[in-house]
Order: C-alpha cells, then sequence, then structure tokens
C-alpha cells in the first residue's frame, strides 16, 4: 500500500514528530512519501531515514488563494504521477487542500486532525470561517483521525460530520532507554518543550516562576517567532541566571532524562506529543487542561493539571513539586506507567493500518459498484 503524507510545514514540531513516526515504522507492504511547504526538519528527517520527500513550495500556512490554488495543482499532478492507494493529510491547511486534490483524482484519504482550525486559542474571525471549510472538507474526504476524545467531541459539537466518520486514535511514540530520576537532581531542573509561538504561553510560565522559590533551574527547549521576545522577558524579569533557552535539540530524550520536572504552559492542543516524551522519561508533568491533556495525565496522578492563563495556580503546582522529592518520583513513576498501557507506537500503528485497510477496502466496493453493468 502507497501512502502520501502531507502537511504543510516541514519545521519541528508534534504533527511532524507524528508523520515520522507513522511512515518509519509501518509493517512491511507499506510504501509512505512525505509532501510538505517547507524543506527543514521533516526533508532531513526523511533523507535520514530513507523515506522520499516531495517539497510542494506553494504549501503554505496562512490563507493566499494565489498560492492555496498552485498548491492544488501540484498536489493533483503529484497524486496522479505517483498513484497513491491513500492520502493522508495533517493539520488544517495541508487537510483541505489534500482532500479536494485527493477527491479531484478519485484517490481515498485520512485526516488526522492534530488540532482544529477553530480552537479556543485562534481568533473568532478564524474560527467562524473554519468551521464550513473544515465541514466541506469532510464531506468530500475519508475518515477522520481526532488524536483526541476531547478533538472528537469540538469536532462534533460543531457539527464537522457524523460520529460514525471520526474515530480517536491516541498517538504513540517508540520507547526509550532514556528514564529520568525526578528526585535526584540539586538544582531541580524543570524542562519545557514548545514552539516559541502563539500556541504556547511561555509569557506565562515565567511569570509563575517569577514568584517561585526554592533552588531550581529552567530549559527552554524550541524555536519560533516569539524566541527573540522570551529572551527579553527573561532579562527583564532577572531570571536569566536560572532560565536557558537551548534551541531546536536532536537530543530531547536524554534533556528529558536529566529532568525532575516537564512543564507545558499551553493555550491550545490536540495530544502534546512533548507530554508523551517526558511521561515515558518518567518525569512528573505540570500542564495546562487544554485539549486532551487531560487523557494523559490525571490531575494528582501524574503530576497537575492547570487552568489557561492561571499563572498563580501554575506557580502553586510547580512550587508544590519543587518542595517534594517524594511527589516528584511518585508522579514521575506514575506517567511512565501510564505511558506504558496506553501510549506505545506499537498500539497506535495497529490502528492506524486497521483504518488504512478499511479505507482502501471501502474504496473499491465503491468503485466495483459503480462498474456493475445495470441488470
Amino acid at each position: 500500500m502507497k501512502i502520501l503524507h502531507v502537511i504543510t510545514r516541514g519545521e519541528i514540531g508534534g504533527a511532524q514528530v507524528v508523520v515520522m513516526n507513522l511512515v518509519k515504522n509501518m509493517p512491511q507492504g507499506f510504501t509512505a512519501v512525505v509532501a510538505a511547504g517547507e524543506e527543514g526538519f521533516l526533508e532531513q528527517e526523511c533523507e535520514r531515514n530513507g523515506v522520499s520527500f516531495r517539497l510542494v513550495p506553494h504549501l503554505i500556512r496562512n490563507i493566499n488563494p494565489f498560492s492555496d490554488v498552485i498548491a492544488l495543482f501540484h498536489l493533483v499532478s503529484l497524486i496522479r504521477e505517483e498513484k497513491f492507494d491513500i492520502v493522508h493529510c495533517h493539520t488544517s491547511k495541508a487537510g483541505v487542500l489534500a482532500r479536494v486534490a485527493a477527491w479531484i483524482t478519485g484517490t481515498p484519504t485520512v485526516f488526522t486532525a492534530h488540532t482544529w482550525s477553530f480552537d479556543e486559542g485562534v481568533s473568532k474571525i478564524r474560527r467562524v470561517a473554519a468551521v464550513p471549510i473544515e465541514r466541506f472538507a469532510a464531506l468530500i474526504g475519508g475518515p477522520i483521525i481526532a488524536v483526541s476524545e476531547a478533538n472528537r467531541t469540538k469536532a462534533l459539537r460543531n457539527r464537522i460530520t457524523s460520529p460514525d466518520k471520526i474515530v480517536r486514535i491516541w498517538l504513540g511514540i517508540p520507547d526509550s532507554g532514556w528514564h529520568a530520576t525526578p528526585a535526584g537532581h540539586d538544582p531541580v531542573t524543570m524542562i519545557m518543550s514548545a514552539r516559541f509561538a502563539s500556541q504556547k504561553d511561555h509569557a506565562l510560565l515565567l511569570s509563575a516562576l517569577t514568584k517561585t522559590t526554592g533552588n531550581w533551574k529552567v530549559k527552554l527547549l524550541g524555536d519560533g517567532p516569539l524566541l527573540a521576545e522570551v529572551k527579553e522577558s527573561v532579562e527583564r524579569l532577572g531570571l536569566e541566571n536560572r532560565v536557558s533557552c537551548l534551541g531546536n535539540r536532536t537530543d530531547v530524550a536524554e534533556l528529558l532524562a536529566e529532568s525532575d520536572i516537564f512543564v507545558l504552559s499551553t493555550k491550545w492542543e490536540g495530544l502534546p506529543v512533548s507530554i508523551l516524551e517526558a511521561m515515558r522519561a518518567g518525569l512528573p508533568i505540570v500542564a495546562t487542561d487544554v485539549g486532551g491533556v487531560a487523557e494523559m495525565v490525571k490531575d494528582g496522578e501524574q503530576g497537575f493539571l492547570t487552568r489557561r492563563g492561571d499563572a498563580e495556580q501554575l506557580r502553586d503546582r510547580i512550587q508544590c513539586l519543587v518542595d517534594s522529592p517524594t511527589l516528584r518520583a511518585k508522579m514521575g513513576a506514575s506517567a511512565r506507567a501510564k505511558f506504558a498501557a496506553d501510549f506505545q507506537m506499537e498500539t497506535c500503528i495497529r490502528k492506524h493500518v486497521a483504518l488504512y485497510r478499511r479505507c482502501l477496502a471501502k474504496a473499491h466496493k465503491e468503485a466495483a459498484l459503480e462498474t456493475e453493468p445495470a441488470a
């Protein structure tokens, strides 16, 4: 089975990691090609893993009629030339254009909604426009994968599609030998792995840290348009000796294993891969209760959930873990156990394979019915 994965951005991020995990771990008999609107992380990872990569230069994140039409024709041509069995699209913009291109070529589709284009953190104008666009794409496309039950519920509440067409498949990531000892460091090391963009709330974390006492330090991993602004805030708040911005890293698993607490301050999410990586390492989690985060972290067990935008509650929960090595160890062990039970890569792959096969079987059945001679 030959599958084309289409995504807009090529830089490192949760959706891009999901794509690479899928294409690297498919069983024998599956061939994957990745198409993106940018070079960078995805192209490099494809080359490193022997996966074919196709650049679609006009596949950009923002709406631009001229670029969008060119990207659409590029995708139609690519699908026709390489004769894919299924087009699996990821993220909202690629999800719309790739489903239209697949519909034009008569190719079955699967769409993964990592987050929705009408999520709470998106502007009201964009939300109003996004819902009918998502409904149209769902109408002409195939099954939709929601990465969390919260994402599935949100789609049904907005009447994006019928319940039988959207399935929840939790993400999975490969296991790792890098395990943390969250009760064993001085100073206590906190870590947040997230793109420096409007979706994430680094400003809230910094505000909480200004009132956090004890011997601690923070490592911020990632890159993005707001990195310089965050660095300026670190200096303005007098945190430069405690907070380090380390940029994009290829040794995330090792850095997590050297840490004591994982923090994710954010405005909206689907099912964050960064939290999965931290759970795999055995770290206690402090995260904003948005999207599917509560499906990964039960408040008081694998860590703490905090209200969006509540700096005081975020500080309080961080402080609890900074002050208690015993609590860090207990919650970290629970996070590791939860990862092993629910978020293994093998389970995720098995469910994707089953969905691909059902999708292709349905397409073949419909094609056969269309070609049957009239009685």
